[in-house]
Order: structure tokens, then sequence, then C-alpha cells
């Protein structure tokens, strides 16, 4: 009897492998780092064979910790970092470069002269997505270009291209599979979220063959057979990292929204089957889907520093000497005494998107102490990310009622409750901490008949906290109109 979902985690930073049980506990896990390479300054790249290499040693070790025999496993599922490019030869399986990295800006020019003959607004039209180096199609440009003789094999039909997902999944098909899902084909900036399909216009504009692009399935498919410690499993589900914890967070229908807390944030709100395009700083991307025929859409923000603004006052400040310690001083104080931390330190992220702002700290009088400057940190994580709920809620046009909440800033009570403060929202903190991982074993174990439907998910997803709201609307708008003049302060430097 196949008891067991192994969800494969590759981040940017790590690849993970969790084997979950049929009540989603955790069996086993393992980690291996991923390395970073930095060969010139705003340039990020990883070597793809270390990916790879990272993400199957993970796979192995966990599953013999396990002590269970591969044969029972029902199904895998892959959830990846997102916009980062592999180009690979299809013959060998050599990859022609190093992964360029989602962080990577080497594209910039690339985007400014692009925007400069007027194509930004039909790429924004096309696929939900603002023209910039942060996605795919710039960086599949670029190797092909500056890769020597790259663009005649891509021509002849012998390169490939992949984001993650697909790179693993070619790797440890023996290269039988070439497939991605639509979340992941909707961060490349060629992927038309209306027509569902690479664009052929988008393929052209950026120098890019059709026949190097991946075919793409919904997230919750059958995708193809891999063989691992002598077992053939079927991998049943693929999702980008941020709409497999939307998924995780069991956000299946209009308006259900989560905020990921890591060293950014990550808020996506599912709008169902509408694609809604954003005039408010927001990118329209695809939610994981379940079937070829309902297409399911998502707005999202990113918050440039959100947990990171803690890493800040332990390592750049030295205010406190574990994370932790911000919610013991948060709650020394009744308020920050009028003090504002605008933690621009890579300018503004959604819904500004302003790279020229700088980071400050406002409001300072004799009488502000450290755990003012503390609290009003822990705070500027919730007011940026209020900003983005505020232009979902515009954008979306429909009432919003709760939030749901994981990462590891998630586990801070005073920050939680904070947020549940100033937007005026119910926020959950499910039990189930590994949201990511876990909507990739959802996907993979819907479509492998694992789990019978959505609704049997929801059960399993378990206890949760909420933190309800509990300051009054007044006290609400006066410190968010104090939060705007102090974002506006750090914008006109």
């Amino acid at each position: 009897m196949k008891k067991y979902i192994l969800a494969l985690d590759e981040g940017t930073t790590s690849a993970r492998s969790i084997l979950f049980d049929k009540e989603m506990n955790v069996v086993a896990s393992a980690q291996n780092e991923v390395m970073q390479i930095y060969p010139r300054p705003g340039w990020v790249e990883q070597d793809p064979l270390d990916i790879y290499a990272s993400q199957y040693a993970s796979m192995t070790e966990c599953v013999a910790k396990s002590g269970i025999s591969p044969d029972e496993i029902a199904a895998v599922g892959i959830t990846n970092q997102r916009e980062t490019t592999v180009v690979w030869e299809k013959a060998t399986g050599k990859p022609v470069y190093n992964a360029v990295v989602w962080q990577c800006r080497r594209t910039s020019d690339m985007c400014e002269s692009l925007e400069k003959s007027g194509k930004a607004g039909m790429i924004s039209e096309k696929t939900g997505l603002r023209l910039d180096p942060y996605f795919s199609g710039t960086k599949i440009k670029w190797i092909l270009e500056n890769v020597p003789d790259a663009i005649n094999k891509a021509r002849a039909g012998e390169l490939l291209f992949g984001t993650v997902d697909t790179w693993l999944l070619w790797k440890l098909s023996g290269g039988r599979l070439h497939v991605t899902d639509n979340s992941n084909a909707s961060r490349t900036m060629l992927y038309n979220l209306e027509n569902c399909g690479w664009d052929s216009e988008l393929l052209e504009l950026f120098g890019i063959p059709g026949a190097m692009m991946p075919e793409v399935r919904p997230s919750s498919s059958v995708f193809g057979e891999i063989e691992f410690m002598g077992a053939k499993l079927p991998v049943c589900g693929i999702a980008g990292d941020q709409q497999a914890a939307l998924f995780g967070q069991c956000c299946f229908g209009p308006g259900e929204m989560k905020n990921t807390y890591g060293t950014g944030c990550f808020l996506l709100a599912h709008t169902g089957g509408q694609l809604v395009h954003s005039s408010r700083g927001l990118l329209t991307t695809s939610a994981a889907t379940t079937s070829p025929d309902r297409p399911e859409y998502a707005l999202e923000g990113s918050v440039f520093v959100g947990g990171a603004v803690i890493g800040w006052l332990r390592d750049g400040l030295r205010l406190i000497d574990e994370a932790h310690d911000t919610e013991y001083f948060a709650k020394k104080v009744g308020d920050t005494a009028g003090v504002y931390v605008v933690p621009a330190f890579t300018g503004l992220g959604a819904p500004y998107w302003d790279m020229h702002a700088q980071g400050a700290i406002l409001g300072l009088t004799r009488g502000t102490k450290r755990p003012h400057i503390i609290r009003a940190a822990l705070e500027s994580i919730a007011y940026q990310t209020e900003d983005v709920i505020r232009s979902i809620a515009g954008d979306f046009g429909a009432a919003l009622n709760s939030l749901k909440v994981d990462g590891g800033a998630s586990a801070n009570n005073f920050l939680m409750q904070f947020q549940a403060d100033v937007s005026g929202l119910t926020v959950i903190r499910a039990e189930m901490k590994e949201a990511t991982a876990a909507g990739a074993a959802y996907l993979a174990g819907l479509a492998c008949g694992f789990f019978k439907s959505k609704d049997e998910i929801r059960e399993l997803a378990g206890a949760h906290r909420a933190f309800f709201p509990e300051m009054s609307p007044a006290v609400r708008a006066e410190k968010l109109d104090g939060w705007h003049r102090a974002v506006g302060a750090c914008r006109y430097y």
C-alpha cells in the first residue's frame, strides 16, 4: 500500500526533501546547502549540477532516515525557487552556463532598452508581470547572446530551457521529461496568462526559439515517472514556491490569501478564475491549478525587507542578541513613541516599486530608547504587508477577511497581533509549518488519488492560532498615516 508523499523543496540556498504520511505528519526530512556564486556585483549564479546533486542527496538521505521502502511512496511533488534560469544541451544534459538566479540583476540594461522601445505595456498585458530582470525571459536572452554558439545551437533545436523544476525533473527522469507547470511558466515573462501557453510574440521579442520551451501542464498532474532507489515513482505535483505555499495554506478560492514572512515577504491572494490586472503595483500570476480546463490566478506583492530587518537589528545595530529577543523588547513599551523604521535598504517593493528610496529611522526624540526602535522595526513588517493588502483589496474589489501566515517571522506573536490590528483582519497561523512543501505534497496527492479532495486537505491542515484585531479604527488610521508620511520622506530623500 502506498503510504507516503515525498516533497522536494528546492530553494535558493538549500535543497530539502520531506516525507509526509497520509495524515501529513513529517516522517523524515533532510536538507543540503546550495552554494551561490557572485561573479560580479549584482550577478548571482548557481551550478545547475550542484542544484541537482544537492536535491538528489537530500532525497536519498530523507528516505534512508525514514526506514521505509521507496515502493511505499505514492507520488513525488516538486516546489522550487522561481524565475531561476537553466539552459542545457538536449543531447548531453550539460548546462551551457551556470543557472542565472532570480536575484541576478545583469539584464537591467536590457530591460531599460525594452522599456524605452515601448514594450513594457505589451509585456505586462500578456504576462501580468513588470518588465524586470527578476524574471526568466531576459535571462534566457542573455545566455543565448553571451555563450559562444548558444544561439545557433538553440535555433537548431539542440538546447533546452527550464526553470529549476524543469531542470530537476529532466535530470531525475534521465532526460525523458521536459515539462513545467503553469505557476512556474507564469514567472518567465514568456507565458500568456489569458491563452495559458507560451506567447509567440514574446518569444520572438526575446529571440528565444520555441523548441527550447518545456510543455506546460496543470500543477496537479501526472507529469511522468522517475527512477529512484530501484523504484519507479510518479511525479504528480509541481509549483513555484510561493504558489505552493498558497496551496499549502489551503487558499483555494477567491479572496483567500497568505503571507510568507521570510527574508522578504511574499503575499499572494487567490482570485479564482478571474484574471485581474493590477493598477496598484502588484503582479498578476498563475495560481497552482488542478485542471487543464480551469485556469486559476492570483495577485502577488513582494516586500523586499521583511524578516531581514530583524537581522539588521541583530547584526547591524547590535540591539538584540537573538531574533526571538525582538518580541520581549517590543512588549516592554506600550508603543513606539512616534518612531517609524522604514527598512528600504534596497529600495521599496510593492506597491511602490521605488528603487531609489532609502531606509530611515524617523520620529526620534531624546526619550527614544532601544525598545522603541526594536518595536518600530517589527511594526514595519506589518505596515509593508498592509500596504500590499490594501492594493489587493483595491484591485480585486472584494472583501478580504483573513490572512494566513507562514515563514520564520510568523512565529513572533507580537508581530502577528500587530498585523491583525493594523490590517483589521484575522491573522491565521497554521500548525503546519512546512506550507511550501505541504503544497507540493497536496498537489501530488490530489493527482494520484492519495487525497480525494480539497475538502479532505482542509481537514488535514490541522489546528491553528488566530489573532483577532483589537485596535480601534481611529488609532489604526493614525498609525497608518504616520507610516505613510515616513515612507514619503524616504522616497524623496
